[in-house]
């Protein structure tokens, strides 16, 4: 199937959302490891109480996390 310029397979399609549902699945266990490990309430700390510094560090662990996982998929 022609769509877009680009030939769309079965396949392909249920490739893609195989590797997602994998990658969400290892991004959210990720996450909670990381909330497991901190010695205080991530949401309390920058929610409550404006912790920038806190947001900057989950964020760059957010984007860091989501490279190692894109990497991983594309082979």
């Amino acid at each position: 199937m022609l769509l877009l310029g680009v030939v769309v397979t079965l396949q392909g399609v249920l490739a893609s959302v195989i590797y997602s549902l994998i990658g969400l699945v290892v991004f959210v266990a990720g996450f909670y490891v990381i909330r497991l490990i901190l010695p205080f309430d991530v949401h309390k700390e920058i929610e409550v109480d404006q912790n920038t510094a806190l947001g900057i560090v989950i964020g760059s662990f957010i984007l860091g996390l989501a490279i190692i996982i894109a990497a991983a998929i594309s082979g």
